[in-house]
């Protein structure tokens, strides 16, 4: 075993509270969440500056949809291979090359020309993102081998996401009413910066003493099964099923067999499908997936509805975002003392119901509706789904011996962004299929009305060209009709996060924390 594997488990039996060592591991968890900050203030930049794409770049609804997933899509077919490869050449190294990568094309997406060019960009930072969050999670559980330790650092990494998504809105919103849209991607870059020279410095190197070979195989039959079968659920939830649709879906499927097939030949495998025998762990990854599929499409449209719909500025959209955030940090930071005094499932699925429930609430959203209705929704929503994660990333990490933890963590993140894929899709395709149907108003051209409906973006810009009397009746029409979708596509989203609910009380039943230090392996 190699001096840089065997530092951070030396590092963790010699630390005792207060020492040297146990100082340097919290400053190393500092270090690292600030790849968490990165790609979570990257998410919610996003969703805040699609109004400004929409009336600069022009894309169409589908384009505009790709824009929001692409990102995932990628990410998601990359994690499991990333995850594996950080265990093999070290983790560090794969989260220091990935972050300067990801600040690179950061810049290119600032400066995309057109809806292609950005769809492009954002795609290749999903492959740079897929090298941060398993990264970040497999050096946890690597640094913090103490159970109750592991469970505040994971509870600290999944609020520092949450405060990601805070930060993003309100520095975004606020660079976007001095700035042009590009600027709310060049915010990664301090971030980035700091990343790698302290990260350099104090972060401990990690992999596996004896990982095997790479399986390029592997790696390709992952990428194609993820995304070919996602494209195959988005294409066939916005246009209906194709033939086309419909292949494109039985080759995801196909890639996805043969990738679990090989992996159970291979002696060395990119991933140990012996994992998914641990109840535990599989509830845990169903949870996360189900939970972001059933939120992302409302998170998604919601910086829209607040902007198009309720005319509000960039800054005070961000702002009205707060709740959910401040509701994930604390409920994130809390989330191990509650399952160890409560239980595991009833955490999760606790979570997983207020989530529901909240958006359930949305059920009675206007376009005229209070801040108090969004508000404490947003709240709820951040609260419950703030617990869930947390509960069940620590049961995920708790589930593996340490030299598997990039892979049980790339399968973690894969959950997250396949279910943030698959919800903007589904749950996008809801929203925008209801958009699609409001009736031409009383003196506006059918042309025009068609051209509107491509987007509410289209239909703000649209509407400007009109005469007074005819543009008001567009918008109304547009923006009441937009929130309608937004109603359906919560409805559907707490209907999925009420069933994930039932299924976690079911998969986690006798699943507890940790008590006592991991053993080391």
């Amino acid at each position: 075993m190699s001096a840089s594997t065997k530092r951070p488990g030396a590092a963790a039996r010699g630390a005792r509270p207060g020492g040297d060592a146990s100082r340097l591991r919290w400053v190393a968890l500092a270090v690292l969440v600030l790849a968490v900050l990165l790609v979570g203030i990257d998410v919610t930049v996003l969703g805040l500056a699609a109004p400004f794409l929409s009336e600069d770049l022009r894309p169409s609804s589908t384009q505009l949809l790709w824009i929001g997933d692409v990102y995932s899509f990628v990410i998601a077919g990359l994690l499991v291979s990333m995850g594996s490869l950080g265990d093999r050449i070290g983790r560090k190294k794969l989260l220091l090359t990935g972050s300067i990568a990801f600040g690179a094309l950061s810049v290119l997406t600032a400066y995309a020309h057109s809806a292609e060019a950005m769809i492009l960009w954002r795609a290749l930072m999903g492959v740079a993102g897929a090298t941060l969050m398993p990264s970040t999670l497999a050096l946890i559980r690597n640094i913090f081998p103490d159970p109750r330790e592991r469970s505040l650092a994971v509870g600290i990494w999944g609020a520092m996401t949450a405060a990601g998504t805070a930060v993003g809105p309100v520095v975004g919103g606020f660079l976007l009413e001095h700035y042009w849209w590009g600027s709310v991607f060049l915010i990664n870059l301090p971030v980035m910066a700091v990343l790698v020279l302290v990260g350099s410095k104090l972060l401990p190197e990690s992999r596996n003493p004896a990982p095997g070979p790479w399986d390029l195989p592997s790696v390709g039959l992952s990428m194609v099964g993820i995304i070919a079968l996602v494209y195959a659920v988005k294409e066939a939830a916005a246009y209906g099923f194709r033939w086309d649709v419909a292949v494109t879906g039985v080759v995801g499927l196909a890639g996805l067999h043969a990738f679990v097939r090989r992996q159970l030949r291979l002696p060395a495998p990119l991933l140990d499908m012996r994992l998914f025998a641990h109840r535990g762990f599989t509830g845990a990854v169903l949870a996360d997936l189900l939970t972001i599929l059933g939120m992302s499409g409302l998170v998604f449209f919601l910086s829209q509805f607040l902007q198009m719909v309720q005319d509000r500025t960039p800054f005070q959209a961000g702002l009205a975002e707060l709740p959910a955030a401040v509701g994930s940090v604390v409920a994130g930071l809390f989330a191990g003392w509650i399952a160890r005094r409560t239980s595991v499932r009833g955490a999760v699925s606790g979570g997983l119901m207020a989530v529901g429930l909240a958006l359930g609430a949305c059920l009675w959203l206007q376009a005229t509706s209070s801040y108090l209705l969004l508000g404490s929704v947003l709240l709820v929503v951040g609260v419950g789904a703030g617990l869930a994660f947390t509960v069940t990333a620590d049961v995920i990490l708790s589930a593996v011996p340490k030299e598997q933890a990039g892979a049980a963590s790339a399968v973690s993140e894969t959950a997250y962004e396949l279910g943030a894929a698959l919800g903007i899709a589904l749950l996008g395709s809801v929203v925008t299929g209801v958009y699609r149907s409001f009736p031409t108003p009383a003196g506006v051209p059918e042309g025009t009305a068609e051209h509107a409906r491509q987007s509410l973006g289209e239909a703000v810009s649209t509407a400007h060209g009109l005469p007074g009397g005819t543009e008001h009746a567009l918008l109304d029409a547009a923006r009441d009709t937009f929130t309608e979708g937004l109603r359906y596509g919560a409805g559907f989203g707490a209907v999925i996060l009420l069933a994930a609910a039932v299924l976690a009380w079911r998969l986690l039943r006798g699943q507890h924390l940790e008590e006592v230090p991991a053993e080391e392996n």
